[in-house]
């Protein structure tokens, strides 16, 4: 599990936004230029659905880099949720600046509320028990630290960020490397100072990962038996993660086994954007 560093993630925001304005606007807004430059207004970002809110600094950061002199007033806080119909802010200034960023104000805002609010619903499954639901890297391309941001924000934790950043030896890692102890064995020699998780798809597989000394085992599409002789077997010496198959339906009986983390693809993918609006009061 991993804290996201703030200016990792400021950075972040800002290259996400630099990005999306150069694929939305390009050269220049060529039907914001029926609007005379002087014209001023105000407009609200209204949400249609209940939802986690999340995404203000995203929103922030478009019409920061269209014209600085737009000002939000934010009417929510982020991470909290919002009703139907919830006016989530008031934005002013030149109407060119406005319109010029609506739409990627918006897809920020919907698709990290989505996020958010997904993550808040499978974590309110697991409340009372000390299991940690985690992200994984199943995130949108150059979205990533979004959308583990937008985790936390619904109440779940990060995962490692990528590749660089802790060692996760798979099926095929484990296949090339010549078995699970070898593998384990090899990532101890680099030096690099990172956890060491290793995938195991039976209790065999854990036996070999708890032998050579794993710092945490990814438990892959165990039942719910397995899970919990993988728990007695390890006796707390090594921090357990459930993965694979995890739905609604069962994601309390797999916390119920007392495995530490469970991780879940779906906290990132398959979203369903939040139902938001601007409108302009003119």
């Amino acid at each position: 599990m991993y804290e996201i560093d703030i200016k990792t993630l400021t950075r972040a925001i800002h290259n996400n936004v630099t990005a999306a304005l150069l694929e939305d606007i390009g050269d220049g807004d060529i039907t914001g230029q029926l609007i005379p430059e002087d014209a001023f207004t105000e407009a609200r970002i209204i949400i249609r659905e209940r939802a986690i809110l999340c995404g203000q600094q995203w929103t922030n950061e478009v019409f920061r880099q269209i014209d600085p002199s737009v000002i939000i007033e934010w009417l929510v806080e982020e991470g909290n949720w919002v009703e139907a119909d919830t006016v989530l802010c008031r934005i002013s200034g030149p109407a060119r600046s406005l319109l010029s960023g609506e739409r990627s104000a918006l897809n920020f805002l919907q698709l990290l509320t989505g996020v958010a609010t997904r993550a808040q619903g499978y974590s309110s499954l697991v409340t009372g028990t000390q299991v940690k639901l985690l992200d994984t890297r199943k995130t949108l391309p150059g979205l990533r630290l979004a959308q583990k941001y937008a985790v936390t924000c619904g109440g779940c934790h990060s995962h490692r960020t990528g590749l660089y950043d802790a060692f996760l030896i798979k099926e095929n890692h484990i296949a090339a490397c010549g078995g699970i102890a070898r593998a384990i064995q090899t990532a101890r020699q680099t030096g690099i100072e990172a956890p060491i998780e290793i995938e195991v798809e039976d209790l065999s597989e854990l036996k070999q990962a708890l032998e050579a000394g794993a710092d945490i085992i990814m438990l892959d599409n165990f039942a719910l038996d397995d899970l919990r002789t993988a728990v007695t077997w390890s006796s707390g010496s090594v921090v357990l993660e459930a993965s694979g198959g995890v739905t609604e339906k069962n994601l309390a009986d797999i916390a119920s086994t007392g495995v530490d983390y469970i991780s879940l693809g779906t906290l990132t993918k398959d979203i369903k954007a939040a139902d938001l609006s601007m409108r302009l009061s003119l």
